[in-house]
């Protein structure tokens, strides 16, 4: 979900066509996206009938240091006639999203985040809290599941992160610049109210798992991002979702069930005589729930794209 990198970022292959049929897409490809040689990057393509659809793996904040993005971004963003994101950054409105996060993300019933969470459990989050130099106590009033996107972000932005230099914002600026239409795959309520639903376990679990990790969050980024550069999806699949998998109602939540939504509404857009260039988190792309093994599911061919050296 674009601007929640923790949940987000902790956050689409197929089966081959026909010989012939490939050959000939195949012959179709502007020749950046033709060759083999360098090395992997988190994008990959599929062809439909009458068009392309490049799927990007993301990281929602990133440093300016992690610029410029591989060449081969902009290829597949040239190629393409309109962009796709989890959520139309474009369109989000402050205020409404403000307000959004308030009726879903307060605590209502006067308790407050230590009474949600226990005493121990409290007593657990303040320790990690205080070692990570999060006041919790800013947060009396979050359920826990605000409480763990806020702290997240708050230890990502305090080492440079942004969502000014993320891969969604980049993309829709250009997309904004050449009149290339722009859209998403949900909502913002649509992403809330899925955290929200989450049972006061597993939100506990998020929190105190983001807490947890904010020991040693600027390492865990850099390697993150160097695989993420590299398309080392093997190695975003044993960092991020071997974490994630050891919560089933969060993963179930977070990932499973928000790709299988998604798997329709790409397969539709193989139907359209337009190129599509769609941005989702990279833990969206690998694994066997992840979007490019999803649509090979259904008979498509999903192939992994590369940069030159």
């Amino acid at each position: 979900m674009t601007g929640l990198r923790g949940v987000m970022t902790r956050a689409s292959r197929n089966a081959l066509l026909a010989i012939v049929i490939g050959c000939l897409l195949f012959a179709l490809l502007p020749p950046a996206h033709s060759q083999s040689s360098g090395h992997a990057v988190p994008l990959w393509q599929i062809d439909g009938r009458d068009n392309r659809i490049y799927l990007l793996g993301s990281v929602h904040m990133l440093r300016e240091s992690d610029h410029p993005l591989p060449a081969v971004f902009y290829d597949a963003y040239d190629d393409a006639d309109a962009l796709v994101m989890e959520l139309d950054v474009t369109s989000v409105d402050p205020v409404a999203t403000q307000a959004l996060v308030n009726e879903l993300g307060m605590i209502k019933d006067g308790k407050q985040l230590d009474e949600l969470l226990g005493a121990t459990d409290y007593s657990a989050a303040l320790s990690l809290a205080d070692r990570a130099n999060i006041p919790l106590a800013m947060l009396a009033g979050a359920e826990p599941w605000l409480a763990a996107v806020t702290i997240d972000v708050l230890m990502l932005t305090r080492l440079g992160f942004s969502p000014a230099y993320g891969v969604e914002m980049r993309f829709a600026e250009l997309a904004a610049n050449d009149g290339k239409a722009i859209s998403g795959l949900e909502t913002e309520r649509q992403q809330l109210e899925m955290l929200d639903g989450l049972s006061a376990p597993a939100q506990r679990d998020l929190l105190l798992q983001t807490l947890a990790e904010g020991q040693d969050v600027d390492s865990a980024m850099n390697e993150l991002i160097a695989s993420w550069r590299n398309g080392e999806t093997d190695e975003i699949e044993s960092s991020l979702l071997q974490d994630i998998r050891q919560y089933p109602e969060i993963y179930q939540a977070i990932l499973v069930r928000r790709n299988e939504n998604w798997v329709g509404q790409i397969f539709e857009l193989l139907d359209d005589p337009q190129n599509y260039l769609i941005i989702v988190g990279a833990m969206h792309l690998v694994g066997d729930d992840g979007l490019p093994a999803l649509m090979e599911k259904k008979g498509l061919a999903v192939r992994q794209l590369r940069q030159s050296e």
